[in-house]
Formats: C-alpha cells, structure tokens, sequence
C-alpha cells in the first residue's frame, strides 16, 4: 500500500513539474478567470472567445464595415459630412438605410452592383476599384443575409508577422485610403517597402493610436481606433525590427 501510495505522489508532482514547466503563449485579451457552473475556477492560460468566428461566414464588424470604412466613407464621398447621393458607408445602420441591400439576395443588391459593374463603378476614378477578395467579401455578406454581426478569435501574439498579419490589416483598413493612383495625403501602404517607411519614423504607430500631432487613422475622422489587437500586433512587429517575413 505505500509503495502504491509513493507511486501515485511521484506521478502527481510529475505532472505538477511539467505544466509549471510548460511555455505558455502569451495573449491580448480577458482571461477568463471566473468559476464555472459548477463553482470550479477555469484554466487562467484560456483566453475568453465569446463568438469565435466561423471560416464559412462573413462578419459585418470585422470584414465588410473596415472596406467600406477605408474606400467610402471619405471627405467628397460617402461620409457623414458629405453623405453623396444619401449614401452613407459609416455604419451598419447608415449603409441599410442609405443604400438598397437585399438580405439574401446579392444580385438585386445596388452595394453589389455598384461595386461590380463598369457602369458608375464605385469607388470612382482614379482611385482603385475594390480587390476581388473584397468584392466576394461583401458579396457573400450579402448572400448570408447581410447580418449586423461580428466575431473574436482572441488575440495571439506569438506568431506577428508582416505576410501573415501587419499586411491583411493594412489591406482591409489602410489601402483604400492610401493605395492606388492618387492616395490620400500621398501616402501609400500597398506593400513592405512603403509600410516600412512609415513604422521606421514612428508616424503609422502615432497615427492609428491617435497620438497627438497626428493624423488619426482609420479615417474618417472621428472612427474608432483599430481593434486593440491589431495595434498590439503592429506594435510587436515594429519592436521586433520590422521583419520582412
């Protein structure tokens, strides 16, 4: 019996010696730190994911509202302030109500046509027409009933890397302002060398943090900031050295 019970104490303190040993990821976000139903306090290591997000779904919050953020809602367009035709692309509640979209039914949607047609092709020359993967974006938003939704995958910072993530975020927030053939302030982000030059004199970090002295990003003025996770991402790439990986 007690060389049983000495097995069984090796084995726990065994364990207990590996987990505490065990690296860790770090994460951006709430842990989640309260007892279950059941009154037991869950792993603190686990960060909260109330909506994980779904590969097979759009997101309005995530995906479809930071396109047309950066390549409509801008001064002379479809910003509160200008709002040309009534159309306004600030919000979920500004796009349904200032322009025809069909839940459902994406080919009598006037958002689809007029970002796929040659006829009045938005956004106008000479800016940039919207890629094709943002063009399915919004389509398949469209398709799948153009909800008011939104998800989370937590925030891992282990793995920050220009391809993988500063570039995406740069694509979906940025270069609808500041890509293409006249970009705004003449200030391009459409690939390494050009975000590069704006993460080495500090001005991409004081602008999408809304540093005094800068000019606040995303635009238009008076949109939220980037997600904290995005600006924790950038942030670590710029420390890391800028990376090109």
């Amino acid at each position: 019996m007690k060389a049983r019970i000495s097995l069984i104490s090796g084995t726990v303190l065994f364990l207990l010696f590996f987990w505490a040993c065990e690296r860790v990821p770090v994460y951006v976000g709430e842990l989640d730190i309260t007892p279950d139903s059941t009154g037991t306090i869950v792993d603190t290591n686990t960060v909260v994911i109330n909506d994980p997000c779904d590969p097979d779904s759009v997101y309005f919050s995530n995906q479809v509202l930071p396109i047309l953020q950066s390549n409509c809602a801008m001064s002379g367009c479809h910003d509160v302030a200008s709002h040309k035709e009534g159309v306004v692309t600030t919000s979920y509640s500004k796009i349904i109500q200032t322009i025809n979209v069909r839940p459902g039914n994406p080919g009598n949607s006037e958002l689809v046509k007029v970002i796929t047609t040659s006829r009045e092709i938005m956004p106008p020359p000479p800016n940039s027409r919207l890629s094709q993967e943002q063009i399915d974006i919004i389509t398949k938003w469209v398709a799948q009933g153009a909800q008011d939704n939104s998800c989370d995958n937590g925030c891992d910072t282990t793995n920050v890397t220009f391809s993988g993530t500063i570039a995406p975020i740069m694509n979906i927030y940025c270069v609808g302002c500041h890509g293409g053939g006249n970009p705004q302030g003449n200030i391009s982000l459409t690939n390494y060398a050009e975000v590069k030059t704006y993460a080495a004199n500090g001005k991409l970090m004081g602008s999408i943090q809304h540093e005094a002295g800068y000019v606040p990003m995303p635009y238009p003025a008076g949109a939220n900031q980037l997600p904290s996770c995005y600006i924790d991402q950038i942030s670590i790439w710029i420390q890391s050295g800028i990376p090109n990986n």
